[in-house]
């Protein structure tokens, strides 16, 4: 898939809710992935029925207030974005996640978010941060790996949760360690890599490369 291609099916939607991708902007060093984190981890959450009114209104604010008070942004409002390789979409992820075929994971992208936003309604739309609008479903990070930021529906309802400091969650960091020893075949090989490789090039690893 060519970058005009990307850029028409994944880049303007994300526009026109607000987000502005920087494409190759990602920082070095950066942690690839945030899995595995436990209670203590999060510092801020919160979760709104389906039947809430002004769903999209509240879910809007609610994540801009727990963006800003956790760290989310840099002075330009700029943050990392999970998306998936190629143009799929959140609704085919998902079905990767539960029927995995051995397809490219998602990646992090960086993103600024614009004076006009609608990261839960037309985002969720754009068919990349949800299933469709009032129903999110995405991953967010700091610049410098600081705070993660989670999305995704369920039953009831959509829950969003902030975690201080993945990248120094006990945790965490056990399972991206068993995520990168993972020697089965159905394992995807570019995500065991990745890992291994930041695990290896943190600060005090005792790992090799």
């Amino acid at each position: 898939m060519g970058i005009q291609e990307r850029d028409r099916k994944v880049y303007r939607p994300l526009r026109r809710a607000g987000l502005q991708v920087l494409p190759d902007a990602v920082p070095a060093g950066t942690m690839p992935y945030v899995v595995g984190y436990r209670e203590e981890d999060v510092t801020g959450s919160f979760s709104h029925r389906y039947d809430t009114p002004r769903l999209v209104e509240r879910l809007n604010a609610d994540w801009y207030d727990l963006a800003e008070s956790s760290g989310l942004f840099d002075d330009r409002r700029e943050f990392l974005l999970q998306l998936p390789q190629g143009t799929r979409t959140h609704r085919a992820a998902l079905h990767h996640m539960h029927f995995g075929n051995g397809s490219a994971p998602s990646l992090w992208t960086r993103v600024r978010l614009l004076d006009r936003w609608d990261v839960m309604g037309r985002g969720a739309e754009s068919a990349f941060l949800g299933v469709h609008s009032g129903h999110p479903g995405f991953a967010m990070m700091a610049l410098d790996s600081s705070v993660y930021i989670s999305c995704s529906t369920g039953e009831m309802g959509i829950d969003v949760l902030a975690v201080g400091r993945p990248d120094r969650s006990e945790s965490v960091l056990h399972h991206l360690e068993q995520w990168a020893r993972n020697a089965s075949p159905y394992a995807n090989r570019e995500s065991t890599q990745r890992i291994a490789a930041w695990l290896a090039d943190r600060p005090g690893s005792q790992a090799g490369p």
